[in-house]
């Protein structure tokens, strides 16, 4: 696993309940801003082996990417039962983004 791979898992299992962080957050945390996509593709390859909390990352306007029937009605639903509020268009307010500090 390279560098890059294991900063991404360390930080997507640091966010918090509650909170939520877009995928280029995750990338530039990682030291690569422009790696979105491949955080994406970490997360969605690797959210079931460690366990990830993969429900607290959305796009960077604060919207669930994931389409409802697969999987985006549950992520809602499980960033709501930890008490994470959206706005009328669907976005996560912003109160609720983690900026990466413990």
């Amino acid at each position: 696993m390279n560098e890059f791979t294991e900063k991404v898992i360390r930080i997507i299992s640091s966010i918090p309940e509650g909170k939520v962080v877009s995928y280029g957050q995750i990338a530039a945390l990682a030291g690569n801003n422009r790696a979105a996509r491949q955080v994406s593709w970490i997360l969605r390859s690797s959210s079931g082996k460690y366990n990830l909390p993969w429900h607290r990352v959305v796009n960077g306007k604060g919207i669930i990417s994931l389409p409802e029937h697969d999987g985006g009605n549950l992520q809602r639903e499980l960033l709501e039962n930890e008490g994470v509020e959206f706005r009328l268009n669907g976005a996560v307010s912003r109160e609720f983004f983690w900026n990466g500090s413990t």
